[in-house]
């Protein structure tokens, strides 16, 4: 399963990419509000520090303007994902843009139906959001085995990228499930190397150590 950080944060970018964890990013207009940068800036300097997609959303809500937004986004380096929310526009605009050989992630998906749709449309990434479905009193979870099940009878080439990760488990049963991509914030990806064991061993471990009076080298 590839690794993408759910992130504007261009030090938090770095600090994961040189773990060689990192598979691509995506961001949303929260996420760049909240860097307090220009967009366009932003988007350059992480795909400087990636090769892997960068997802850049469109923020225009018909598709001649989403189209134009586009143009603009795809143009600052060759590993732009442009990002379109799974509307009638959005699809349109999916299409176009990957019959022109642009990477597309359909963000916004909350239903089996809706991803089956982006996948029709060619979309290279669908990104059903786990957690708000959680919050709102459906199983996040079960909506990524729906879709793993369609792709699979089908053979869809578009990629299952779970988002809106909130947790571990999050990560872990999208695993289990098949995801091809999870999208989490950076505090959830460094969440994944917690143990009380591996704490427990690394101070026993150095507590033996520090017994023997020795230094390395």
């Amino acid at each position: 399963m590839k690794f993408f950080v759910d992130t504007a944060d261009t030090d938090a970018i770095r600090d994961l990419e040189a773990t060689g964890l990192l598979d691509g990013v995506t961001t949303n207009p929260s996420l760049i509000h909240k860097s307090g940068r220009k967009f366009t800036e932003v988007i350059a300097e992480i795909c400087k520090i990636v090769d892997g997609p960068v997802s850049a959303e469109v923020v225009a809500l018909d598709h001649a303007t989403m189209m134009k937004e586009a143009e603009i986004l795809r143009k600052i380096a060759d590993n732009v994902c442009i990002k379109v929310p799974l509307t009638v526009d959005g699809l349109k605009t999916c299409k176009a843009l990957t019959g022109e050989g642009t990477q597309v992630n359909v963000t916004l998906c909350f239903s089996a139906n809706q991803a089956l749709l982006a996948a029709k449309a060619g979309a290279s990434f669908i990104s059903p959001f786990v957690g708000r479905h959680d919050d709102n009193g459906f199983d996040g979870m079960k909506l990524i085995e729906d879709i793993r099940l369609i792709y699979d009878n089908y053979a869809f080439a578009t990629e299952i990228l779970v988002a809106s990760v909130r947790n571990p488990i999050h990560v872990l049963e999208s695993a289990k499930i098949g995801a091809d991509v999870m999208t989490a914030p950076p505090a959830v990806i460094l969440s994944l190397f917690n143990h009380v064991l591996t704490d427990k061993g690394i101070e026993g471990f150095l507590a033996d150590w520090a017994k023997t009076g020795q230094t390395v080298g």
